[in-house]
């Protein structure tokens, strides 16, 4: 298809976008360590970048990119961004498990509270593209529980810890959030697209029953309840076998997977044939509305879901329930991945078997750079 896919230019105030960026980067070069130039230049790029970003003066202004019309304005429909604290912390986290400068973790920790109020009620527990604020508590959780810190990050760092218990008691408690009659939690029942939302809950609980058992933790208490790690293990498999087909519809929302998958996803690419021409938007409505299959199958892709009474329905003009998205697939793939188990492994530091994670790989990396006088 031809048609403009136009680049917006984004100024400082984009915050959540920087953010977003400098978390990559950062991240990027743990995973990139034995490229020890490429490593570097990410590392480089990420600060500073996260020295603009964090700049609050006279001169530079923070803000979400869908704010700005020549920056977002495109994306607002879709892509509204309601924060930008939470990607902040999130880029100043994983900077400090690149680089070990404690500054990077003042920050974060001294802004998670800020974090936490911009965070809306509809959001509280999600991780997703526009919230970073529970997925960040997780991995400052980990840095508490394995790397302790001590003062003066204690109480930020034990915040985050006592935030990732409240989550796990809601995950399973059925009294914060409900479940269609198959079993699928939903987060956020008045936005549609549970899929998303449920695969990162399970990402999320598995990685911290991990936490758990390293910990030689039976389970988490939440005023009166009590739930094992076992308790959490088997939420976080059923999720991700409600995605795969153990559902009323007994239907694989992952494409490609299994014997009955959606066969009419909302995807340009794969509902339009391949005849080597090209066609405009509005010769693509042929398409978009045909009751035939897709001619390409988009394997892996998982649609955004059923309703919350488990009902789907595979229609093309109905991307309410058939379209996949970049964003929620990332979410489906890290739960498919802490789940996967690989065999426990001797960690270079304990004699004990840590369940296939790396202790101290993350870590290795803090030297405790003070910030610069």
């Amino acid at each position: 298809m031809n048609y403009l896919r136009p680049v917006s230019a984004c100024n400082e105030t984009a915050s959540d976008l920087a953010g977003e960026i400098v978390a990559a980067l950062s991240a990027a070069s743990i995973v990139f360590k034995e490229d020890t130039g490429y490593s570097i230049k990410l590392i480089q790029s990420a600060e500073k970048l996260f020295e603009v970003a964090t700049k609050n003066d006279t001169g530079h202004h923070q803000g979400t990119y869908t704010a700005v019309e020549d920056c977002g304005g495109e994306a607002r429909t879709y892509y509204n961004s309601s924060g930008f604290q939470d990607e902040l912390i999130w880029g100043g986290t994983w900077l400090f498990f690149a680089t070990g400068n404690t500054s990077y973790l003042g920050y974060a920790t001294g802004n998670f509270n800020a974090a936490e109020g911009e965070e809306t009620a509809s959001e509280q527990g999600v991780f997703y593209w526009n919230n970073k604020l529970t997925a960040n508590a997780v991995l400052l959780a980990r840095l508490r529980y394995f790397h302790d810190l001590g003062y003066p990050y204690e109480v930020g760092l034990g915040s985050s810890s006592k935030k990732i218990d409240l989550l796990i008691c809601s995950y399973l408690s059925h009294k914060i959030y409900n479940r269609t009659p198959g079993g699928l939690i939903l987060l956020r029942p008045d936005h549609g697209e549970p899929l998303q939302f449920a695969a990162t809950a399970s990402f999320l609980g598995k990685l911290y029953s991990d936490y758990l058992e390293l910990l030689r933790r039976s389970g988490v208490s939440c005023s009166s309840e009590f739930f094992s790690v076992e308790m959490l293990r088997e939420f976080s498999i059923s999720q991700v076998n409600y995605i795969l087909g153990d559902n009323p519809m007994k239907m694989s929302y992952m494409v490609g997977f299994g014997n009955k998958y959606p066969t009419h996803v909302h995807h340009r690419a794969a509902s339009i044939p391949w005849d080597d021409q090209h066609y405009s938007c509005p010769e693509g409505d042929r398409w978009l509305y045909s009751k035939d299959p897709n001619p390409n199958i988009l394997y892996g892709a998982m649609v955004a879901g059923p309703d919350k009474f488990d009902n789907f329905l595979d229609d093309r003009d109905k991307p309410w329930f058939t379209e996949p998205t970049i964003a929620s697939n990332a979410g489906l793939v890290a739960a498919l991945i802490a789940l996967h188990d690989p065999p426990p492994y001797k960690s270079s530091d304990s004699n004990s078997n840590n369940l296939g994670i790396d202790l101290t790989g993350i870590f290795e990396n803090l030297q405790l750079v003070p910030p610069a006088t």
